[in-house]
């Protein structure tokens, strides 16, 4: 069983190792959420096995909430119980966040092998409690395994989509958006939650670019009708609500502006896009600076904090990247060498390794 509900993040990785394991020839219950993005990315997926259980945020620690978290989570680790007793299950991987702790515990009093996975550079609290009740830790850098230092670790990578490895081509993609394949292409991605300060400042540099150069700008629904009148009428920036076609937003990309979450960079790495990456600067622990600093520190990324940024700025660093061949190429050959495309089968090679020994 595959605990992956809550955020994309977690989600599609997951997905990513249920198809791989059932390449495998295993059986696989992927758990998810009740919330709206796990039952629309679920739907796409009809020969994967779901269940959905209540997501249980935790509140601040000091908060009179945590007496009802407690509760709800007691609840949620008897309901995995009995989900995993049905299904007979063998082994349940938590893809992180505090979704996975109570089917990990769950797996963990029932005696099956358990594994949680974290794909940030800088471990989230969560897995680190959750890490306390698992056979083995499953990371997706290096970096993480300091955080870890009473456990065993294995680097396995961050499981992306297959579709994420086969992209369509670059023709193909301009005419899903619109755009023309001639054109040099800028993609804006980071969605709404707590991407308005970067989307503003992406659709008043857009204004400043070149006209040899076009923006594809996913904004997320909350803030599309704010960027898209900021971008106006200008014919070379196309701005979306929301992209269910990521494999062709990267086939037409040329460089990447994001947020530095794990998932993103895995993708961008995988696809050895260029980017210029601009953490979120409430994320907890600031881990998203530390995810963009092993890109920028290998040369495959630009950082930049949001309050050091402005429009101004961030036009010049994109085309500067863009026009200098040199560099761009460097920088698109430093993104590959840090992709881990068989990340999901490495998974389940850690998984299998424990199954067969003991």
């Amino acid at each position: 069983m595959i605990a992956c509900g809550g955020t994309g993040g977690h989600l599609f990785p997951g997905i990513a190792v249920a198809e791989a394991l059932r390449a495998h020839g295993h059986e696989v219950l992927l758990l998810i959420s009740e919330k709206k993005v796990d039952a629309e990315a679920s739907a796409k997926y009809p020969h994967l096995r779901f269940e959905t259980l209540p997501a249980v945020a935790k509140p601040p620690t000091l908060s009179p909430r945590m007496v009802s978290f407690l509760l709800k989570t007691w609840r949620s680790i008897g309901r995995c119980k009995s989900i995993l007793r049905d299904f007979e299950a063998d082994v349940v991987l938590g893809m992180g966040g505090f979704t996975s702790l109570p089917p990990v515990v769950a797996g963990h009093r029932l005696g099956l092998k358990t594994f949680v996975h974290d794909s940030n550079a800088r471990p989230g609290r969560a897995n680190v409690l959750t890490s306390r009740f698992c056979s083995q830790v499953l990371l997706g850098l290096d970096a993480a395994k300091a955080y870890f230092p009473n456990r065993q670790t294995v680097v396995t990578g961050t499981p992306v989509r297959p579709e994420i490895i086969h992209l369509p081509s670059r023709e193909q993609a301009a005419e899903r958006f619109g755009l023309d394949p001639r054109k040099t292409t800028l993609l804006v991605t980071g969605g709404s939650q707590g991407a308005r300060r970067l989307n503003e400042l992406c659709a008043e540099a857009a204004r400043k670019l070149p006209p040899e150069m076009q923006v594809l700008h996913i904004a997320g629904a909350l803030d599309f009708a704010r960027v898209a009148e900021i971008a106006g009428d200008r014919p070379a920036h196309k701005v979306l609500g929301f992209c269910d076609q990521m494999p062709a937003a990267y086939a037409i990309a040329d460089l990447v502006i994001a947020r530095a979450g794990a998932s993103s960079l895995t993708e961008i790495a995988i696809c050895g896009h260029p980017s210029i990456l601009v953490p979120f600067p409430f994320a907890a622990d600031d881990h998203q600076t530390r995810n963009a600093e092993v890109f920028a520190k290998a040369g495959a990324a630009k950082l930049v904090q949001e309050r050091d940024l402005d429009a101004e700025k961030l036009a010049v660093m994109a085309s500067d990247i863009l026009r200098d061949l040199p560099t761009f190429k460097q920088m698109a050959k430093a993104a590959r060498a840090l992709a881990v495309p068989d990340a999901a089968d490495r998974v389940c090679a850690a998984i299998e390794a424990t199954l067969t020994h003991p």
